[in-house]
C-alpha cells in the first residue's frame, strides 16, 4: 500500500471496486464509438443507438456513482490504509490530483454522453424503431410528405425544459408498460390520451396563422370497379383561407365536447368571435345540456382536423386509385380495381401477391400470360399498401386511426357541419359544400378545366 493511496481508495470496498470498473468499459467503449460521436447523426441501427447513446451512459454513471459509495462504506479500511502511508500528506496530494484530474476527464466524457443520448432521444430513429410497439407510426411518418423530415420530438414535445421533462416521463411511463407488456393495442395517439402538444407551439411555429392563403385546385383520379376500370377525374377549388379563417380567424374562438376518446362524436360546439360579436351554442340532435356538462371541453386548434398530418394512413380505396394513377398497378388489367380493394379488405391466408396473381391465372388465363410483369408489379404494390397500413400483431387495421382532414373515409368535417347541430333557435352549423370547396368538375374522364389550364399529372396541385 505504500505511496499507493489512489488503489486504496478504489480497492476499499467491492463497490468502489466495481465502479471503477464499470467507468473504465464505459470509457474505453465511448473512446471506440468516439467516430460516432464526433460524425452525428443516427446510426443504421436503431438497437446500436440505443446501445451507443443509452446504454453506455448509463453504465458510466452508476459507475461514477458507486466509487464514492464504496469509499463510505470502507471508510475506516481507507483510514487505517492510509495511516500505513509514510507520507500522508503527499499521498493525499496525490490521491487528490488524480481524483481532480480523473474528475475532469469524466465531466468531458459524462457531457459528451448525456448530450448524445438526450440528441439520439429526439430523432425519428429512436421513438419510431427503438420501441416496436410505435411501427404503425414510425411507417405512417415516413410515407407522409412533407412531414417526414420533421423530426417526432418538434411535434410531440412542448419547447422549453418543463416540456422535455414531461415528455420524458411520459416515456418512461411508456417504456414500463411496454416491459410488462400491458400496453394499448393498438397505440393511443396523443389526442387520444390527452398528451397532444397545443399546435400554437407546433404547428403553428412553422404554419403562421395570419398567412394569407389563397384558393388551391385539387384533382383527385379514381376507378370504377368494373372490368375496364374506367377512370374519371373531379376537380375542386379549395377555399383554404376561408376554411382557415372561419375556425381560426382574428377574434374566432371555437370550443367543443367530445363524447369518445378520438373525438369522432362531438354532441357540443360554442363559436364566439369578438370582432363581430357573434356567440351561438350549438348542441347536436338528441343531445341536452344536462348530457354534455360532464364531457371534457377542447378549445379548436389546426389538429382537430389536421389530425394524421405527419401520421397518414391510407384506406383500401384511396391507396388504390392513388397507385393506379401512379402506374403502380396497371388500369389495363381487367377488373383490377374491384380485385385490388377485395384483397386488401380481405383477411387473406396467403400473400397478397399469390392470391392477386391467382385471381389472373384463373380468371383470365391469355392475360396472365401476356401481362405477367404487369400482374406481378400490381401484386407487390398491393403488398406495399398494406403492409404500411395494416398491423395484426398491434390490433391497427383499417380506419383504426380515422383523418379528419375531409369527409370522405371518416365523418372529418361532418362531426360538426352535419345540420344536426342546432343552436335555442334552430339555427345550424351549415353543411353547404360551397363554404370548403366549388365543384369544378365531378366524375368526369376528361374535365375540360384541365385542358384549359393544361395541367398534366406531372404539374397538378
Amino acid at each position: 500500500m505504500k505511496d499507493r493511496p489512489v488503489l486504496v481508495l478504489l480497492t476499499s470496498h467491492w463497490l468502489s471496486m466495481l465502479g471503477a470498473a464499470l467507468v473504465t468499459l464505459a470509457g474505453f467503449s465511448w473512446l471506440f464509438v468516439l467516430p460516432l460521436n464526433i460524425r452525428g447523426g443516427p446510426v443504421s441501427n436503431p438497437y446500436i443507438g440505443l446501445l451507443v447513446f443509452i446504454a453506455i451512459p448509463i453504465v458510466f454513471f452508476v459507475g461514477l456513482i458507486l466509487i464514492p459509495i464504496g469509499i463510505a462504506l470502507a471508510k475506516r479500511k481507507v483510514t487505517e490504509n492510509l495511516s500505513q502511508v509514510e507520507d500522508r500528506r503527499t499521498a493525499w496530494r496525490r490521491a487528490g490530483i488524480f481524483f481532480g484530474v480523473m474528475t475532469v476527464a469524466n465531466v468531458v466524457i459524462a457531457s459528451q454522453l448525456s448530450y448524445r443520448a438526450v440528441e439520439h432521444m429526439d430523432t425519428v430513429q429512436f421513438c419510431g424503431q427503438t420501441c416496436h410497439v410505435m411501427k404503425p407510426e414510425f411507417t405512417a411518418h415516413a410515407a407522409t410528405p412533407p412531414h417526414q423530415a420533421v423530426a417526432c420530438a418538434e411535434c410531440h414535445i412542448a419547447p422549453g425544459a418543463t416540456g422535455w421533462l414531461k415528455a420524458k416521463m411520459n416515456g418512461t411511463s411508456q417504456l414500463m408498460e411496454v416491459m410488462f407488456n400491458n400496453y394499448a393495442r393498438p397505440i393511443e395517439s396523443a389526442m387520444e390520451d390527452n398528451k397532444l402538444v397545443s399546435s400554437a407551439e407546433t404547428c403553428e411555429q412553422c404554419h403562421e396563422r395570419d398567412t394569407p392563403i389563397g384558393p388551391r385546385l385539387r384533382v383527385i383520379t379514381s376507378y370504377k370497379d368494373d372490368q375496364t376500370n374506367t377512370r374519371t377525374q373531379t376537380v375542386l377549388l379549395m377555399h383554404i383561407g376561408g376554411i382557415h379563417g372561419a375556425h381560426l380567424g382574428p377574434g374566432v374562438r371555437i370550443r367543443y365536447a367530445a363524447a369518445d376518446k378520438k373525438r369522432q362524436t362531438i354532441p357540443w360546439v360554442e363559436y364566439t368571435n369578438t370582432k363581430t360579436g357573434v356567440s351561438q351554442t350549438y348542441l347536436a340532435s338528441g343531445s341536452t345540456a344536462d348530457s354534455v356538462r360532464s364531457l371534457p371541453v377542447f378549445e379548436m386548434q389546426c389538429v382537430d382536423c389536421h389530425n394524421r398530418a405527419a401520421h397518414a394512413f391510407e384506406f383500401p380505396e384511396r391507396a388504390v386509385n392513388q397507385a393506379m394513377a401512379a402506374s403502380q398497378i396497371a388500369a389495363s388489367l381487367p377488373f383490377v380495381k374491384k380485385e385490388s380493394v377485395e384483397l386488401l379488405k380481405a383477411n387473406y391466408a396467403e400473400p397478397i401477391p399469390k392470391a392477386f396473381s391467382a385471381f389472373y391465372l384463373q380468371n383470365y388465363p391469355e392475360v396472365a400470360a401476356k401481362q405477367g410483369a404487369e400482374i406481378h408489379a400490381a401484386g407487390a404494390a398491393l403488398a406495399a399498401i398494406y403492409e404500411r397500413n395494416v398491423f395484426s400483431d398491434l390490433k391497427v387495421t383499417w380506419g383504426t386511426y380515422p383523418n379528419n382532414l375531409g369527409h370522405t373515409d371518416a365523418p372529418g368535417c361532418f362531426r360538426c357541419h352535419d345540420e344536426a347541430h342546432l343552436t335555442a333557435d334552430k339555427m345550424t352549423i351549415s353543411q353547404d359544400c360551397g363554404l370548403c370547396h366549388q365543384l369544378v368538375a365531378v366524375d368526369e374522364a376528361s374535365p375540360d378545366v384541365l385542358k384549359t389550364l393544361e395541367l398534366t399529372p406531372a404539374n397538378r396541385n
